[in-house]
């Protein structure tokens, strides 16, 4: 054979690698230009953009781009988009590797099939070797029906994998579209949960098939939209107006967070010095116990720059957990909430806090409570609904906790209520309080009623004679220092010194090591 005829026969590299190009240019580009604009017609972002907005300037390294599905009928063998509906890439998010998967919904509705879910699979795999967090971005239309139980078994493997690695590796959902029926189980098993309004939804049954069933009539976004899971359900913890700005806080949420549960969260250098004088505190919270306030306030005058990124802002809204920063430190703020239900815990309380708590412990990231606590929520509703069980949880996750805890009472902290946020006697390693603390089984006028019901039923003026009573309790046993006398608070400090007080306790803590006991694991209250 002639030199001229094998260079006919025998393709050159350069010419294989130009149709390489040909081909990634294509899958770059997507189905076609009218998907795209469809996509953007609804204020949604391609899968591409999306991942872009997530990972540093600079890009991201695509897994599997040329993957196609092997299915057929139903015209399926006649449509084999590259890809498969699904990018999967990792890429730098503030500096650290991060792993992320984007439904593409131009292909196939984001249907996920047994090519997609192999691919998010092998995605996960790779980061649960790495050691690095997983984000996911959910924009598809459930299981690929004309797959059948293949797509459903796709997506046992991605549960079974966010199980494997809860607690182990940090786990972000972003739900940027529908993600219905099984998809929704996803989400629902990983740490954090943002979703986008108008666009975003996400639920088990759908509108059609609740009216269908019940009679109930309701929108998507009524049903399973942003709002409804993150002030309604509590599903969400995020909800967001446009994808830019929910993608930006899902980077920073990022960086308060380690890349997995051998590490500790990023520590940064504040400017905020660690012994200034919190004198606004002195104004912020009143003396007197019946008056409200917000907590919010207390938390950003204390913290780093009064920097605070809160979980769950818009749920069971009468506590607040946050992720901040004390010293450079990456700390969980849990505290009740004075300005709504006085602060009372109650069954979805109980539920946020506890969750919550666990997060903190799985992920090294210490914990302060603050506690303005009137005991837990009474009421019919409650107890048939489970408050004993629920409040039973925040107690499990607290006793369970082994990273450094720090407790700071600043006003009340009534009954089994204050044992459950984090009491000196279920295992807090330091114990302060204000000198407005009143901790006792119940509040003074309560005690009082108890306590001396005849006395004041045989006075003969029982309005004076319960108001003597009362303040004989609170002298007696509700002062400031009772506590502190009997070793259940550490300190009374002045509420300035505050943040220079919790900064020491977290900074002695930091080298914290506590021996748990050999279990497979607890049997935590459901």
């Amino acid at each position: 054979m002639s030199t001229a005829e094998e260079a006919t026969a025998t393709p050159h590299l350069r010419d294989r690698v130009l149709e390489l190009t040909v081909l990634r240019d294509s899958v770059l580009r997507g189905p076609s230009e009218r998907a795209t604009e469809a996509q953007h017609s609804k204020g949604k972002l391609t899968a591409r953009e999306r991942l872009g907005l997530l990972f540093d300037e600079g890009g991201f390294t695509e897994l599997e781009g040329l993957r196609r599905h092997r299915a057929t009928g139903f015209g399926m063998e006649d449509k084999r988009p590259h890809t498969d509906g699904v990018v999967t890439a990792w890429g730098l998010v503030n500096g650290r590797t991060v792993f992320a998967y984007a439904h593409d919904f131009r292909i196939f509705g984001g249907a996920l099939g047994e090519a997609h879910a192999e691919k998010i699979h092998k995605l996960m795999d790779l980061a649960e070797a790495a050691g690095a967090p997983i984000v996911g971005l959910c924009d598809g239309a459930g299981a690929r029906i004309q797959e059948g139980v293949t797509a459903l078994a796709g997506y046992g493997g991605i549960f079974q994998r966010n199980v494997r690695n809860s607690g182990v590796l940090p786990q972000i959902s972003v739900v940027l579209g529908p993600c219905a029926g099984g998809a929704a189980y996803s989400p629902a098993l990983t740490d954090f949960v943002f979703m986008v309004r108008g666009t975003a939804q996400m639920f088990i049954t759908g509108p059609d098939v609740v009216q269908a069933v019940t009679g109930e009539v309701i929108s998507m976004d009524a049903l399973g939209g942003a709002d409804a899971h993150a002030s309604v359900s509590g599903v969400a913890g995020f909800a967001y107006d446009d994808e830019e700005s929910c993608l930006e806080d899902v980077r920073f949420l990022l960086s308060l967070l380690p890349s997995n549960n051998r590490e500790l969260p990023p520590f940064a250098v504040s400017d905020d010095p660690a012994d200034r004088r919190t004198e606004a505190l002195l104004d912020l919270v009143p003396a007197d116990p019946n008056r409200a306030y917000d907590m919010r306030k207390v938390i950003e005058e204390i913290v780093d720059d009064g920097d605070v990124f809160e979980v769950h802002e818009n749920w069971a809204v009468n506590m607040v957990c946050a992720l901040t920063r004390l010293g450079g430190q990456v700390t969980g703020i849990v505290a009740n909430q004075p300005a709504s239900l006085a602060g009372v815990l109650d069954i979805h309380a109980s539920e946020k806090a506890a969750r919550f708590v666990q997060l903190c412990d799985a992920f090294n990231i210490p914990l302060v409570t603050l506690v303005d606590v009137p005991g837990f929520l009474p009421g019919v509703d409650q107890e048939h609904g489970g408050i004993i069980r629920h409040g039973a949880k925040l107690l499990y996750a607290y006793c369970n906790a082994t990273v450094p805890r720090v407790q700071l009472i600043l006003r009340k902290a009534y009954g089994g209520a204050y044992i459950v946020m984090d009491s000196r006697s279920i295992g807090t390693d330091v114990s302060l309080a204000w000198p407005t603390n009143e901790i006792a089984v119940m509040g003074a006028e309560g005690a009082a009623n108890v306590i001396f019901r005849r006395e004041i039923a045989a006075a003969e003026d029982p309005d004076a004679i319960r108001a003597q009573l009362v303040k004989e309790y609170r002298t007696e046993l509700m002062h400031p220092f009772y506590a502190a006398e009997r070793g259940l608070v550490d300190d009374v400090i002045h509420p300035a010194e505050t943040r220079s007080r919790l900064i020491g306790a977290l900074t002695m803590l930091r080298t914290k090591y506590a021996a748990q006991p050999s279990r497979k694991h607890g049997n935590q209250p459901q």
